[in-house]
């Protein structure tokens, strides 16, 4: 599929420290705008999975400014947590997305599968879809993953979410520990987005 260079395009999120990561991981000549500028609020997610939710958001915003919107949903599957959050990631943050009570609930619902987890490796993945959608555009979609592990406990200010507990499959340190050139050459985000670069 052949599509004209996107110069304008809308970030669909209300996430900052995710318009900040897409805005980075985008060429330069792209004139990026967010909810911020518009103060639009989020839609509702009810899609089943990552895939879903991304388009949903996409459509919405697209809908609603008129513009290409890129949009991401993302999050943590826990396999002794039968893969949640997954979907519900940022939800388990409450109403006001704290991810210091999500990282929180992580721990606790870890606690009652399993009192020696920290003694152990909880294998972990993070999980990314992009949907790019927009007037008189084909919805273009990438998914990227990144396997890993939880740390037993949180480490590092960098990044945002569930990134201090996450450690990425052969590195030693979370996410959270990571300078964001670092991280963007192996996280979930970055793969989705290098999957997706050629329609940009």
């Amino acid at each position: 599929m052949k599509i004209k260079k996107i110069k304008d395009l809308f970030i669909g999120s209300n996430n900052h420290g995710k318009v900040r990561e897409i805005k980075q991981l985008l060429p330069k000549y792209i004139n990026v705008h967010s909810t911020i500028d518009y103060k639009l609020r989020s839609p509702k997610e009810n899609g089943k999975t990552f895939l879903q939710n991304s388009y949903i958001k996409s459509k919405y915003f697209s809908k609603k400014t008129g513009k290409i919107c890129l949009a991401d949903d993302s999050g943590l599957e826990i396999d002794v947590l039968n893969k949640k959050p997954g979907i519900f990631s940022a939800r388990w943050g409450g109403k006001k997305n704290n991810f210091n009570l999500a990282i929180k609930k992580v721990f606790k619902e870890l606690d009652k599968v399993d009192k020696n987890w920290r003694k152990k490796k909880i294998k972990a993945r993070f999980v990314c879809a992009l949907t790019i959608y927009g007037p008189n555009l084909k919805r273009v979609y990438s998914i990227g993953i990144v396997e890993g592990r939880i740390s037993n406990k949180k480490i590092g200010n960098n990044g945002f979410g569930y990134d201090p507990i996450f450690i990425p499959k052969g590195k030693k340190v979370t996410f959270g520990q990571m300078k964001f050139k670092n991280k963007f050459k192996i996280d979930h985000r970055a793969k989705a987005f290098r999957k997706i670069r050629k329609f940009l």
